[in-house]
């Protein structure tokens, strides 16, 4: 049983993609990184013996710390973030315990080098629709929580990334593009190693709505709907991916923890209401 400071592999496992999930911060030597370079989604590599410099800047933020085992490092750096005000909670077991536990894990090496602020920086068309929309979701819920997006036109996109240093996607001739029939949301899963039947049900209704391919799945016509009056809605792209995020938040979670719950009305007569618990 896990302490009042620490939270159990599958606690997390129901944090990890919501948009609620706290800080997570790997602190596992370069040894231990190097022999498994993969990362619990989402999550941010510091080094331990300097918490005292770094830790400053996640007060006002709930933290969640792994090394390898969970022990003398990830406590440690637990502690020194309490000593400074910063709700922070071990991950039980470490990363070790995560991966053995077949939780969720992200292949590093795919994703591009961040910025001097520690960002990754990414480039598309303006105007997004679904895909455009889809990836900025994945990235900032799976891969780096503060991933900067710019839209331009679309003759500018690769001019743009050469000249700032950011990453094209969904743009043809791209690696981060559609590849045959499948779009670029189902590149990015394939790429980072995110293998999950919710993402799974989720890339489907994504490649369904992008590509007008609606028989795919009966979600996709709603979201291509959703997606092309959220469009409409907003002149200013980055307002729009703001206001869309919350919308594949909620395609995730059904496709994850309710796809089996109906509706139906009248009410039933006992009130019966599927719930679930994120922790």
């Amino acid at each position: 049983m896990p302490s009042n400071t620490e939270i159990t592999p599958a606690q997390l496992s129901r944090l990890v993609g919501l948009p609620t999930c706290p800080v997570l911060l790997d602190v596992r030597i370069p040894e231990d990184f190097d022999a498994d370079p993969r990362q619990i989604p989402a999550a941010l590599r510091r080094d331990p013996f300097t918490v005292a410099a770094w830790g400053a800047e996640f007060i006002g933020q709930s933290v969640i710390v792994s090394c390898q085992r969970g022990l003398k490092l990830s406590q440690g750096v637990a502690a020194w973030l309490r000593h400074l005000g910063v709700p922070a909670e071990t991950l039980e077991g470490g990363f070790e315990a995560w991966r053995d536990g077949g939780h969720l894990l992200v292949t590093t090496q795919a994703v591009p080098p961040a910025d001097s602020q520690g960002r990754t920086l990414w480039v598309t068309r303006a105007r997004p629709k679904i895909d455009r929309i889809a990836c900025p979701w994945l990235i900032r819920r799976f891969i780096d929580r503060e991933a900067v997006f710019l839209f331009v036109d679309a003759s500018e996109v690769t001019a743009v990334a050469d000249r700032f240093g950011a990453t094209p996607f969904d743009i043809e001739g791209t690696f981060w593009s559609h590849r045959g029939d499948r779009c670029t949301f189902d590149t990015m899963l394939e790429e980072f190693g995110l293998v999950a039947p919710a993402l799974d049900r989720l890339a489907t209704i994504v490649r369904g709505a992008d590509t007008a391919a609606l028989d795919l799945a009966p979600q996709a016509a709603g979201l291509l709907a959703a997606s092309l009056g959220f469009s409409r809605m907003y002149r200013d792209d980055l307002e729009q991916v703001a206001a869309s995020l919350p919308l594949y938040d909620a395609f995730y979670r059904w496709c994850r923890d309710a796809v089996g719950e109906t509706h139906t009305w009248p009410a039933d007569a006992r009130g019966r209401v599927g719930l679930g618990s994120d922790r």
